[in-house]
Formats: structure tokens, C-alpha cells, sequence
């Protein structure tokens, strides 16, 4: 009896402990060879905006405050040995995630050059990544009713802290 409490606790653990955010592409690279990816710098700015208006039948009167803050992040020191596609993905609190995904084999009886896919890649800045474990499923809308979606899932190499604030 205790076995199958523990069985079912751990089941209902393991999808609990996946984490679904909305990330953006920060840099992507692609190639069939091995190749070093270094994850390069970035900016990020976030304006604010507040405008306050009266009149009357032939005036107005407007002012108005602005506020933009920007974050940037110098590239990062290291470099990962890969092959495929590879990207780099701001996550909400400002760490960065390298992630990549290897030529998959695919069978075609074509021989060792033809049996294999590329991987599928997003052509768009913001995506949805299903963190689970070392892995990430990147998924993103393919239809402009926003129904139809594309997904691959890529290991996941690292996660960079966030830049220090000054």
C-alpha cells in the first residue's frame, strides 16, 4: 500500500514540476556542423507613458510625463560546443536560457547525408517554452486565428543569471 501512494505522489509530481513561460528570442543560430555559440549581449527598454487633457470648444490643454528604463546585458563570458539550431531565450525574470536542438535521424532510406531533419524553428520573437528538466518544448502560433501551433523540443545547456544592476 505504501508503494502505490508513493508511485502516485511521484506521478503527480513530475508534471507539476514543469514550468510554462513566455519567453523572448534573444539570438538564434543555425548550422550542420559543429560550431562555438556564444551568447551575445542584449538591451531591453520598457517606456511608460502618462497624458493628461482638457479643453474646451476650441482649445485643448495637454501635459504629459515619460519614463524609460533599459537593461542591458554584456555577451557572456564561455561558449557552447553544438551542432543544429540553437537560441538564446530571455525568460520573464531576466535570466537567459541556452537552448539547442541536434540534427534529429529520420529515416528515409537515403543513406547516412539524407536520414536525417533539421529542427524546427520559430520565425517569431515571442514564444511559450514548456521547461522539463533539461529539456524545453518551444512552441509557437503558426495561424492568424492563433489556433494552429508548431512545437520542438531542445535541450536545455544553460541557464545565465540576469545582469547586476549597477
Amino acid at each position: 500500500m505504501r508503494f502505490i501512494i508513493f508511485a502516485l505522489v511521484l506521478v503527480c509530481a513530475i508534471p507539476a514540476s514543469a514550468q510554462k513561460l513566455s519567453v523572448k528570442i534573444i539570438d538564434h543560430q543555425e548550422h550542420d556542423s559543429n560550431y562555438n555559440y556564444f551568447v551575445p549581449g542584449h538591451s531591453y527598454s520598457n517606456s511608460n507613458a502618462n497624458v493628461n487633457c482638457n479643453g474646451g470648444d476650441n482649445y485643448a490643454n495637454c501635459t504629459g510625463t515619460g519614463t524609460t528604463s533599459t537593461t542591458s546585458t554584456p555577451a557572456q563570458h564561455g561558449s557552447f560546443s553544438v551542432r543544429g539550431a540553437t537560441f538564446s531565450l530571455l525568460l520573464p525574470d531576466g535570466r537567459i536560457a541556452v537552448v539547442n536542438c541536434d540534427i534529429k535521424f529520420a529515416e528515409h532510406f537515403a543513406g547516412a547525408a539524407g536520414n536525417h531533419r533539421n529542427c524546427r524553428q520559430p520565425i517569431v520573437d515571442n514564444i511559450q517554452a514548456d521547461f522539463h528538466g533539461g529539456s524545453a518544448k518551444l512552441e509557437w502560433v503558426v495561424s492568424l486565428d492563433g489556433k494552429k501551433t508548431e512545437s520542438e523540443t531542445y535541450k536545455v545547456l544553460g541557464i545565465l543569471d540576469k545582469a547586476k544592476s549597477d
